[in-house]
C-alpha cells in the first residue's frame, strides 16, 4: 500500500506534492457535497492525504479544503501544492533524512530540469567548465585550480542555477 501511495505522488495525481530526495506517499480526493439528498452544484471538498517517508512513516498529513473558489475542480491542482509546502516544514521539523531508491517522478514538459553537481575541486578551469556543462559557472580568485565550490558536490540544482568556484594554486 505504501508503494502505491508513493506511486501516486511520483507518477499520478499527487505529483505536485513530490519532493526530490524524499519518499512521499499520498492520495488526492475530490468529493461533491450533498444537501437534502441532492448533490450540490459546484460545491466540493478537495483533500490530500500524505505520509513521509512512505517506506517508514514518521508523519501523516491530511489536508481538506471546503468548497475552494477560482480553481480547477481537481484536488491534484488544489491541495497537493499546499500539502507539499507543509510536508517541507514537517521534514525540517522532524529532521527527516533524504533517502535513496525513491520512485522517480515522471517528468512533464514544464518540470524544472535538475543536475547533480560533480566534484570539480582540484580541476583546471577548462576541466571544471566542461564537467559542469550546461550549468552557468562563476569564477573568483586567482589561480588555475578549483579549491572550493558551491553548491557542494552531489547536490541537485536546477538547470538555471549558478555554480561558484574559487580558484587558487
Amino acid at each position: 500500500m505504501r508503494y502505491a501511495l508513493e506511486s501516486v505522488v511520483a507518477r499520478g495525481g499527487g505529483k505536485y506534492a513530490y519532493i526530490d530526495g524524499y519518499r512521499i506517499g499520498g492520495k488526492t480526493g475530490t468529493a461533491q457535497k450533498v444537501e437534502n439528498g441532492r448533490y450540490l452544484v459546484n460545491n466540493y471538498i478537495m483533500s490530500f492525504m500524505a505520509v513521509v517517508p512512505a517506506n517508514d512513516p514518521k508523519a501523516v498529513l491530511y489536508l481538506a479544503i471546503d468548497n475552494p473558489k477560482n480553481t480547477a475542480l481537481l484536488s491534484s491542482y488544489t491541495t497537493a501544492p499546499i500539502a507539499r509546502r507543509i510536508l517541507l516544514d514537517i521534514i525540517d521539523a522532524l529532521d527527516i533524512p533524504r533517502q535513496e531508491n525513491a520512485i522517480e517522478k515522471v517528468k512533464q514538459w514544464d518540470d524544472p530540469v535538475y543536475y547533480t553537481v560533480p566534484n570539480v575541486i582540484g580541476m583546471s578551469v577548462k576541466e571544471a567548465t566542461r564537467a559542469l556543462y550546461p550549468l552557468e559557472v562563476e569564477y573568483t580568485g586567482n589561480g588555475d585550480k578549483v579549491i572550493e565550490q558551491s553548491p557542494n558536490p552531489n547536490e541537485k540544482v536546477k538547470s538555471t542555477s549558478k555554480v561558484r568556484l574559487l580558484l587558487g594554486n
